[in-house]
């Protein structure tokens, strides 16, 4: 009943676009992990939509969308896209958000700020968007709910964590949080949020047995999760296969497919290990061809070859059955490309990878080299229509990872992609 789509390396690595093939099919798409962190664009009859919050499928009036238990929700950000939608003649009663989704506030704002101020030189690109506070709350057990949030509760809970987030920012000079104002604020947003609060988990349940397909949508990349990324340069979500089950209350039963999605070449955006990073001419172009901007931080993305140890690693820790190739038409513009099949590490060659950065510092990538000109990919209507280079190049990473890829995105627009 339930196909799943996550980050198969760093992140931004066009998500959307299979969620978008998939979602022709769907009853239900669900956002289950992450928060304002992350981001997409949709165009729509001319006009372009910036989200962070609300899944893209709130277009299709048949399709329900809903904000998992997983997702921390920035409600000031989600009003304002809700009111865009509204005032642009789309409905959005096919929104649903989970009671048990924790809220952001502007004082977890401030804290994200300050944290990644007082690291120095060992920042970690954090997008500042206070997901990482949020999510201390909820584990410290301080955190708002929805289901509080739009109850009496909601104005002793927020003067109970003001009084005790003022204490830390004024130890370090840092303006108050006035907390009259707050809730003053913040109480009309939850009027205005309240229609939608429900009890998700019970309605993916009931959802299952009554025979709807549903796609759930993960945020960031494998070695962005919070266990199995590269810490401390990962998000504060579990960002793989474990996030979908404690973000939505569905169950391993009721998975599907699980597809990774990959570029044909790296990215990533923020501090941290990048074996196959190309930091010379090459690397630029890749970077300019493939408009490489982080959609929250605006920051140039780091460029590079793809890891097939790292992909290969998410492969496992995921249960990915399918793999979905975006940037084809990119990567083939350049003559030679590349791929990252071993790594040298204290005189020997080895496959495995660990997301342990001590031991990635002593690896160096192995690399195969291909022809590149992928020349053909934009003309093409199937896999069998593609040049013997890209072939060869696609048949390698299926070789090397052992997964098929199904999903191949020929290009920038959402109906540039092949299906196998």
């Amino acid at each position: 009943m339930v196909d799943v789509v996550l980050g198969g390396f760093l992140g931004d690595e066009g998500k959307g676009k299979v969620i978008e093939f998939l979602s022709k099919d769907a009853d239900i798409i669900v956002r289950c992990t992450g928060g304002t962190n992350t981001g997409h664009n949709v165009k729509l009859n001319d006009k372009n939509y910036n989200f962070r919050m609300i899944p893209t499928a709130i277009f299709n009036p048949n399709i329900t969308v809903v904000i998992a238990n997983g997702v921390v929700v920035n409600p000031k950000v989600l009003v304002n896209e809700i009111r865009i939608l509204k005032e642009n003649g789309i409905s959005v009663d096919n929104l649903k958000i989970s009671e048990k989704s924790h809220i952001i506030l502007p004082y977890h704002i401030e804290l994200d700020k300050l944290l990644e101020e007082n690291r120095g030189n060992d920042k970690i690109g954090t997008t500042l968007c206070g997901n990482g506070p949020a999510y201390c709350d909820k584990y410290e057990r301080s955190g708002i709910r929805f289901q509080d949030f739009i109850s009496p509760k909601f104005g002793k809970l927020l003067k109970r964590n003001v009084t005790a987030k003022n204490k830390i920012l004024e130890i370090y000079g840092k303006e108050q949080i006035d907390v009259d104002s707050l809730y003053e604020e913040y109480s009309k947003y939850a009027e205005e949020l309240s229609a939608y609060v429900c009890d998700t988990v019970n309605f993916l349940q009931e959802s299952c047995k009554n025979g709807k397909k549903i796609i759930c949508e993960g945020s960031q990349a494998a070695l962005l999760d919070i266990d199995f990324g590269n810490y401390p340069y990962v998000t504060s979500s579990s960002s793989t296969i474990g996030g979908i089950l404690n973000g939505t209350g569905l169950n391993h039963r009721q998975i599907n497919e699980v597809y990774g999605v990959i570029k044909a070449y790296s990215s990533r955006d923020g501090e941290g290990p990048f074996l196959t990073e190309i930091d010379d001419e090459i690397g630029d172009r890749i970077r300019e061809l493939g408009h490489e901007l982080g959609t929250i931080t605006k920051r140039p993305r780091r460029c590079g070859w793809l890891d097939l140890n790292a992909l290969k690693y998410a492969v496992q820790i995921n249960g990915i059955t399918a793999l979905a190739i975006n940037h084809l038409d990119v990567i083939g513009k350049l003559d030679k490309v590349k791929l990252c099949v071993a790594y040298q590490y204290d005189g020997k060659i080895t496959t495995k990878y660990s997301s342990n950065p001590t031991y990635l510092a002593k690896c160096t990538p192995v690399y195969e080299e291909f022809d590149g000109k992928f020349d053909d990919v934009l003309e093409a209507d199937a896999r069998e229509d593609l040049c013997e280079n890209t072939q060869k190049y696609l048949d390698r990473i299926e070789e090397v990872v052992g997964v098929p890829i199904k999903f191949i995105g020929i290009g920038s627009e959402n109906e540039n992609i092949l299906f196998k």
